[in-house]
């Protein structure tokens, strides 16, 4: 629901400003912004509605669609240069903001718009023709950002400040992740403008749920509540949320928690990052939180802020076509032959190149490995493959080198003409030949010292499930129970839902190692029970589950948006809304003068501190104008007077003795008089 916001709250409590209109806004064609900045004012509508820009199907029949506008840094789109002109566009299968619709099912009553930055830069001059494609063939709204602006945002703020400290690595020293910068704290709130403005051109804020993603746009919420104080807004958190004491070191600590709690349902993919987040608003913000109905709660300034927790799925149709595809199964051939046929055992690892994915404590641990098993020198192999890594600088080249160094030191020590005790692919590979190397793996290895959620796992397991296809390729009866070993980290989100994993702390080599050695030989049976637990849970909450679960969730937090009040105050990133009942009224001191003068029988209770006494006052004890105030009420036979406060009987007996006809209520009313 729209509303317009109240600038004064004498106003809004006294009922003498008019109720705000919710008529249903009329549709049009959304502008397209083609260069980055604020957007101009709209024409004016009717009085009585708001000003907003809502998105047009010419298409669209009298039934009402549920629309979700979902905003992400990237769109799920993949975009190439044509040789001539112009840009060819396709979606990015891998995206998890693709797999998210894809996962709501064909339901034709919703309808999902995308929000986002492209992955290509596209020229001034081609992103009006660009946006209009995206929008009308893909529904997409492109958010075109200046490059340098982009630079300071993504690999400057989000990368090199908030991605660090979020996976607990504090600035020490200007090599341990970037000092805080302002200029780049800057860049950051105004790309989330920018992103803010996108979004309020399609927005139908009485109908439309906005979900936000990831720490890329903590403070989007701030500013879409700023314009609508009753915009349906989700947010989910995908990285890992620090604890308290990490957090605090953040000099914008402050203003990124205010602007988490203008979203109506926060979410997180573990218990553990929901808890630091709620210890971080206590701390810092004095907030308390409570559980209503099995649903955790923050009340901020009358609204409740709801807390998710559920940790990501993958997408199980995307998976299994990719199983079925022929050079899914030409590749597991050509891999049985390159290491089974060899008589070789493959572990695998697939992670990122940064600092976090533990590379180089998994190959020490390899090393580790070998040395105290002889017997497993030629014929374990730990294939790693290395994906780019997302950011860069220079932590990202000293992963390189210690990785590349340390692959080179033991292949040396330990191979064999024919045998390399680890092989490092750091080539992009395509889904599927990444999938036939899962499927192949007799363990797959998650060491990251820290992340947020990490789905290669569950990819991992699913395809060890393979199908009746694969199964010929293996040379496995259809009716042979599968198998599958996990290794993992227990930093990482993924891990609380993976019971029959072999957790380990990444930094005991020792213990990683001894891992490796009993995923190795573990029993069959045992594989067989461990991988069935694993394989019912993830194919039973893939992202399709996860996605739903929070949407309903939404909507339900959302419920009480009409039958609130709701008045904005505050400014820049400390603006949030006060949501009152509709009966709440301002106590008007004619109606007290009235009502006084009215009745025979007065019950007066009175509060001290913060009413009778300024909280600011040095002085705490009454004056003497006061004392003469409260015996004027007391003297009227009609009056019962009473002071309820918080201190102590001694107290309030001593600084009201001279007022022998009230009465007092000492300790919250424990003790009387």
């Amino acid at each position: 629901m729209v509303s317009r916001s109240y600038s004064n709250l004498l106003d809004l409590a006294s009922g003498e400003s008019s109720s705000p209109s919710f008529t249903r806004m009329s549709r049009r064609i959304p502008r397209i912004m083609t260069v980055a900045g604020i957007i101009s004012d709209l024409e004016e509508e009717d009085d009585d509605q708001a000003q907003s820009v809502c998105s047009d199907d010419p298409s669209s029949s009298s039934v009402q669609k549920d629309r979700i506008i979902i905003v992400a840094n990237q769109l799920p789109i993949k975009l190439q240069r044509k040789s001539d002109k112009g840009w060819i566009f396709n979606w990015d299968e891998n995206s998890l903001l693709l797999q998210m619709k894809d996962g709501l099912g064909d339901d034709d009553n919703i309808e999902v718009i995308y929000v986002g930055c492209l992955k290509e830069e596209v020229h001034v001059n081609e992103q009006d023709e660009v946006s209009q494609i995206l929008l009308e063939t893909f529904k997409c709204v492109p958010t075109f950002l200046p490059p340098d602006l982009f630079s300071r945002y993504y690999h400057g703020f989000c990368k090199q400040q908030l991605w660090p400290l979020f996976h607990y690595m504090l600035p020490l020293s200007p090599d341990l992740g970037g000092r805080f910068n302002r200029s780049l704290w800057q860049a950051y709130v105004s790309v989330n403008k920018i992103f803010a403005d996108r979004i309020m051109e399609v927005i139908n804020p009485e109908e439309d749920f906005v979900w936000v993603h990831d720490y890329h746009l903590m403070v989007l919420p701030s500013f879409l509540r700023k314009r609508f104080n009753r915009v349906k807004l989700g947010f989910f958190l995908h990285s890992p949320f620090p604890s308290s004491e990490i957090y605090k070191t953040l000099p914008i600590r402050e203003e990124l928690l205010r602007a988490l709690l203008n979203a109506d349902l926060i979410g997180f993919h573990t218990f553990d990052y929901a808890r630091h987040f709620l210890s971080c608003c206590s701390r810092m913000l004095g907030l308390t939180y409570e559980s209503k109905r099995g649903y955790i709660g923050l009340e901020y300034y009358g609204r409740t802020v709801s807390i998710k927790i559920l940790p990501v799925g993958i997408h199980m149709g995307q998976l299994q076509s990719v199983l079925s595809l022929p050079e899914t199964k030409s590749k597991v051939a050509d891999l049985l032959k390159q290491y089974c046929n060899q008589d070789r055992i493959m572990l695998l690892g697939v992670d990122d190149m940064d600092i976090f994915k533990g590379i180089s404590l998994k190959l020490l641990a390899m090393e580790q490995l070998l040395i105290q098993h002889p017997e497993f020198q030629g014929k374990v192999v730990l294939v790693q493959i290395a994906n780019p890594a997302r950011g860069k600088g220079k932590d990202v080249k000293e992963v390189q080198n210690e990785t590349y160094s340390t692959v080179k030191r033991i292949n040396k020590i330990f191979g064999k003409p024919g045998y390399d005790p680890v092989v490092l692919i750091d080539q992009p590979l395509k889904f599927y030949e990444r999938i036939a190397y899962y499927v192949v793996a007799e363990c797959c290895l998650v060491t990251a010292v820290r992340d947020g959620m990490n789905l290669i796992p569950y990819e991992y397991i699913i395809s060890r499930q393979g199908n009746s296809e694969l199964d010929k390729v293996l040379g496995l009866n259809s009716s042979t129970p599968k198998k599958s070993m996990l290794v993992v980290s227990e930093f990482i989100g993924c891990s609380p839902s993976l019971s029959g994993a072999i957790r380990v702390n990444p930094w005991n080599i020792d213990v990683v190692a001894d891992a490796m050695d009993s995923a190795l030989v573990m029993s069959d049976q045992e594989k067989q029970l461990r991988h069935e637990k694993h394989y019912r849970y993830v194919s039973t909450h893939d992202v399709g589950y996860w996605a739903r679960s929070f949407l309903q969730d939404l909507e339900r937090t959302c419920r009480e948006h009409s039958r609130r009040r709701c008045w904005g105050i505050g400014f820049g990133l400390s603006f949030r809304v006060v949501a009152l009942d509709p009966n709440f009224r301002k106590l008007s001191m004619e109606h007290i003068v009235s009502a006084y003068k009215r009745t025979n029988i007065r019950a007066i209770l009175l509060d001290y501190d913060g009413t009778l006494m300024p909280h600011g006052s040095l002085d705490k004890s009454p004056s003497t104008k006061t004392i003469n105030i409260l015996n004027t009420l007391c003297g009227d036979r009609n009056n019962m007077v009473f002071i309820v406060s918080s201190r102590s009987r001694r107290t309030l007996s001593d600084w009201f003795s001279p007022c022998e006809k009230l009465g007092l209520a000492a300790e919250h009313g424990y003790f009387l008089r």
